[in-house]
């Protein structure tokens, strides 16, 4: 069964709203709408596939929905960290890594311990801050970007510093998965790779874990190919599958929870018991005026600071009813949890919360929120 994008009118690209509904579907007459899940390890001899390691149907439209929204070539993994370890391995035995102060704390644990073990050298940035980034750049071989970051929410200026570490011969790889690509093309911002949690906002219903890099170099694709086959990190074939069935409404549920993001912020911004909020979004956040530069929109990830410290924010996660209280993000449902209670955090402060937002109704997302902080008042209060 053959799958293969629609071609455009000349001349004109899709939108990449309509990408994401109509690439990877199968197109002979005949054929299913959707790419069923190909549940299979053997193939007969003589076709393009001999073995389930090497490929799967399913798998192939997920990826050409995936790089025809990134504007690449995408290979999917069995998980968001399998494709970050696939790109991370890529750098040379005692070379060196740039990598950001805040990031997702997966990337970041993977980086030190690889350091650790003296696989290679490991800087640590604040990628918002590109002179230093681009100085820490000199002599290294990868520079690793967060952009909006985990759990901060800074925004780094991805063509300077994509630019800027190919003037200094270090590949720039670019961790999109808060943004997504309808809100931030990293590639056409001069970035060499761009990995993506397909777990998160991608598939959007928090029920598989899948991970994707895509990149423009199609060297670098072929032999990501290789480890891939070679190591085994593959995806399930009914993982790809539901992933791609959330690629489909990828466009509208990020359109509500960015509408609904914003709107909690604004609220949250306002409320005696928030001490700071951080949005890209808001007029007055430090990302402000670089995100709206580099991006289509600011995204549905928020986090904010809890007047009374550790304590309220601990009540106040207790206290939400609507929102969950759970950690990942990129789902349907509002979920917050407060960063600092993992190992390897203890950059950010001790009452962020950081709060995927979905795609519930905004009044009744506020009342849980304005209740629960009422509720870390009183907490400290006692």
């Amino acid at each position: 069964m053959d799958s293969t994008a629609p071609p455009p009118e000349p001349g004109r690209r899709p939108h990449r709203a309509t990408i994401a509904v109509t690439w990877g579907r199968p197109d002979r007459p005949g054929d299913p709408l959707n790419v069923p899940p190909v549940l299979a390890s053997v193939y007969r001899t003589g076709g393009p596939v001999g073995y389930g390691r090497e490929s799967n149907p399913t798998w192939a439209a997920l990826e050409e929905a995936i790089g025809g929204l990134e504007g690449g070539t995408a290979l999917t993994f069995a998980s968001g960290m399998a494709a970050v370890g696939a790109v991370i391995d890529t750098v040379p035995d005692g070379g060196r890594v740039v990598a950001p102060l805040d990031a997702y704390i997966g990337s970041r644990s993977l980086l030190g311990h690889l350091a650790e073990r003296g696989r290679f050298t490991l800087t640590a940035v604040d990628v918002a801050d590109t002179g230093a980034t681009l100085a820490a750049c000199d002599g290294a071989d990868l520079l690793w970007v967060e952009s909006p970051t985990n759990p901060l929410l800074a925004v780094a200026d991805l063509r300077a510093l994509c630019a800027g570490a190919r003037e200094r011969g270090a590949r720039s790889v670019v961790d999109n998965t808060f943004a997504t690509p309808l809100l931030q093309r990293p590639l056409d911002l001069g970035a060499d790779v761009v990995v993506h949690s397909v777990t998160k906002f991608l598939s959007g219903h928090s029920d598989l874990l899948l991970g994707a890099v895509v990149t423009r170099d199609e060297d670098l694709a072929r032999a990501l190919l290789l480890s891939r086959t070679r190591s085994g990190p593959i995806p399930g074939a009914m993982e790809a599958w539901l992933a791609l069935r959330g690629v489909r409404t990828l466009a509208v549920r990020l359109e509500r929870a960015q509408d609904n993001a914003g709107e909690l912020a604004r609220r949250l911004a306002a409320h005696p018991c928030v001490t700071r909020v951080r949005y890209p979004g808001l007029p007055d956040d430090p990302g402000h005026a670089r995100a709206a530069a580099q991006m289509d929109g600011f995204g549905a990830m928020l986090s904010f600071e809890c007047a009374g410290g550790r304590t309220a924010a601990d009540a106040l996660c207790a206290a939400v009813r609507v929102v969950t209280h759970a950690t990942s993000l990129g789902g349907v449902e509002t979920t917050l949890e407060r960063r600092r209670r993992y190992p390897g955090e203890e950059h950010t402060p001790e009452s962020l919360i950081r709060v995927s937002v979905g795609l519930e109704h905004v009044d009744d997302l506020w009342a849980d929120l304005d209740s629960a902080l009422e509720a870390a008042g009183r907490a400290v209060a006692q």
